[in-house]
C-alpha cells in the first residue's frame, strides 16, 4: 500500500511541475503583442481577429490563475502531509483564521 501512495505522491509532483510549466506558457501567450504591424478598422475581418485575440489572451490569463490557485491548494495538502506547516498557515495561527475581524466582533 505504501508503494502505491508513494507512486501516487510521486505522480501528483510531475503533475504540479507539469502546470508551472503551463502557466509559464500561458504568460507567454499574454505577454506577445496582439497587434503587429497595421490594422484596417474598417476591415470586418481584421476586427474579429483583433476581438479574438484579445479574448485567447483573457482565457489564457484566468486558466493561468486557476491552474496557480489549484497547484497552490495541492501543493498545500502535500506538505501538509510532511508534517511540515505552510506559511500560509503559520499566518492564519498569527492572524486568528479568516474571521479574526467577526471574532472579535461578539
Amino acid at each position: 500500500m505504501s508503494d502505491k501512495v508513494d507512486k501516487l505522491s510521486e505522480l501528483e509532483q510531475e503533475l504540479l511541475d507539469a502546470a508551472e510549466k503551463a502557466v509559464s506558457e500561458l504568460i507567454k501567450v499574454a505577454k506577445a503583442p496582439i497587434i503587429k504591424g497595421k490594422i484596417d478598422m474598417d476591415n470586418d475581418v481584421a476586427v474579429d481577429k483583433l476581438k479574438n485575440a484579445a479574448s485567447a489572451k483573457k482565457t489564457a490569463m484566468f486558466d493561468a490563475f486557476d491552474i496557480i490557485d489549484k497547484t497552490r491548494e495541492r501543493r498545500k495538502i502535500l506538505s501538509k502531509g510532511d508534517g511540515e506547516e505552510s506559511e500560509e498557515d503559520k499566518i492564519e495561527k498569527k492572524v486568528g483564521g479568516l474571521n479574526f475581524a467577526e471574532g472579535r466582533a461578539t
